[in-house]
Formats: C-alpha cells, sequence, structure tokens
C-alpha cells in the first residue's frame, strides 16, 4: 500500500447549500447542511485513503470538541491524524462555506491558521523519510518547510498545492517536486503561474482551471490534460481533490503526466456530487483509479 504524508490546514468546514447567495442583511434557509473536517491537506489525505493509500495528516488539530469532530471525520476516513499540538491547547479553525445549488459554486470565510505557531514533531524526519510522497499546503509554515525538508533528504517526492502565495513558497519551491497551482494563484509581482517556476526548482508545474483543460510544463515539455464533461454539482474541495489524487498517482509510481490524468478524472467524479463526502461512495472511483475512465 502506497503511503502518503500530508501537511497543513486542518478546518471544521460548515456547509450550507442554498438557492442563491444571501444578499447584504438578508437571512436565507438552506436547502442542505453538511458539517466535516476541511482544509487543502486535510481533503487531499482523504482523497488519498479514498483511492486506496494510507494517509498521514500532520497538522495542528488541538483539543475542544471542534477537535473531536475532526479526528472522528478523518478516522472514518482512514486518515491518522499526527497532532503538533501536543498539548492541546488550539482550537481548529472555522470555515463558513456557501455552496450554490444551481451552480454548484462556493464562497468561503475562513480564519486558515492565522496566529497558531507550534513546533515541528519529532518523528517528522521518520515519517517524510518511510512516504512515498509529502504534500504540503503552506498553511503552517514551519511544519511545511520542516516536512520539505526532511522528504528532501530523504529522496521523498515533495508536492506543492499552491492555491495562494504565501511567503514560506520562496524556500519550499527549490525543494519541490511537482507544484500544482490553482487559477487564482499569484506571484508576489502579481504574474501568474507558469513555466518560470520551473526555473525555482520544481521538475514539474501545472495548473487547474475548473472545467477549462489542466495545463502542465516541465523541462521536457508542456501540453494540456482535458477534464471530462460532468455538470458540476459542487466544486467545495475540487483542487483539494485533485491535489490529493495526484499525490496518489506519483506514490503508485505512476508519471507526472498520467498522474495529473488521473487528478483530473478524480476530481471531475467529486465534482458532480453534491456535499464535502458523498463522492466517496460513488463505485466509479475505484475503476478511476485503476486508470479507467468513470
Amino acid at each position: 500500500m502506497s503511503s502518503g504524508l500530508f501537511v497543513g490546514l486542518a478546518t471544521v468546514d460548515v456547509v450550507q447549500r442554498v438557492e442563491r447567495a444571501p444578499g447584504p442583511n438578508e437571512k436565507v434557509v438552506s436547502l442542505r447542511a453538511d458539517v466535516s473536517a476541511g482544509g487543502p491537506a486535510t481533503n487531499a489525505a482523504v482523497t488519498f485513503a479514498a483511492l486506496g493509500g494510507r494517509a498521514t495528516l500532520l497538522s495542528v488539530v488541538g483539543g475542544g470538541p471542534l477537535a473531536a469532530l475532526v479526528r472522528g471525520d478523518l478516522a472514518e476516513h482512514c486518515v491518522e491524524v499526527v497532532d503538533a499540538d501536543t498539548a492541546g491547547s488550539s482550537r481548529p479553525a472555522l470555515s463558513a462555506v456557501t455552496v450554490v445549488d444551481a451552480t454548484g459554486e462556493r464562497s468561503v470565510v475562513s480564519r486558515n491558521a492565522e496566529g497558531v505557531e507550534v513546533d515541528t514533531p519529532p518523528e517528522l524526519a521518520e515519517l517524510a523519510a518511510s512516504a512515498d510522497v509529502v504534500l504540503v499546503d503552506g498553511h503552517h509554515p514551519r511544519l511545511t518547510l520542516a516536512a520539505v525538508t526532511a522528504a528532501h533528504r530523504a529522496g521523498t517526492p515533495v508536492v506543492v498545492d499552491a492555491g495562494s502565495w504565501k511567503p514560506v513558497l520562496a524556500e519550499v519551491l527549490p525543494l519541490a517536486t511537482a507544484v500544482i497551482c490553482s487559477s487564482d494563484f499569484r506571484l508576489p509581482d502579481g504574474q501568474p503561474p507558469g513555466p518560470a517556476l520551473l526555473d525555482d526548482g520544481p521538475a514539474l508545474v501545472a495548473v487547474s482551471a475548473g472545467a477549462e483543460p489542466l495545463r502542465w510544463w516541465s523541462r521536457g515539455g508542456s501540453g494540456t490534460v482535458p477534464a471530462p464533461a460532468v455538470a458540476a454539482r459542487d466544486t467545495l474541495g475540487a483542487g483539494d481533490v485533485l491535489h490529493g489524487a495526484y499525490a496518489f498517482g506519483v506514490a503508485e509510481g505512476r508519471s507526472p503526466v498520467e498522474a495529473l490524468e488521473l487528478a483530473v478524472r478524480v476530481a471531475s467524479l467529486k465534482v458532480g456530487h453534491i456535499g464535502p463526502r458523498s463522492w466517496l461512495t460513488d463505485p466509479e472511483l475505484l475503476t478511476v483509479a485503476r486508470g479507467g475512465t468513470p
């Protein structure tokens, strides 16, 4: 069984599905509500486990009822948690999410990991060395840099989920194997991501763009991966799923392009389902994991 270490944010996502986004000072009744663990690295770890890998999440979970919810949800989905907050003094960030029913588009308000500082767990080097892939989202800079450094020393591939620019990425990119960016990602100078990022060190740079083809560049070439046609019901976490599926492909020994093709298929499967976890029960998921098409 392939193993992956996922380092980054763990939140509690409260997701309200609505007919339309409310206006100022307006109250609306939702069509559906879901509560689950969230965060880029967390959702990627859940995806990795669902595809058949052994996923470990290194994050700051802490104590209290919200932490118990995170742990319970991740245990249910076979993700092992290593909590950098051994004292249990912190609390997971709460994300308020609105998904519009007709389009599947989402809006998110979250505190993320602002103001949270923890020490690096002593077992981190061993976790990184024993994994087949390490994925970081940059939300806990100290943990991120320590994990990437340990993985680089051990020769473990490093995947960077680049949803938005974070200062720690300046130190992470030279040690990364692959950087997968959202279309909203911008460099500090305001430029969008592209092949110039290869100069910083990674062997692969990719940019996802929802239903549009994913673009990728390597030192050996470039190309696109088209997304399967699907009616989008819920786009929340689709990018996280893409990153987790890419990490699974890498851990399984697939080429970077093959891993990207897998990632696009899995993310497309996810957006066709309503809710943060319902897609995991789709019988087509294992078909996709084995290289088939949904």
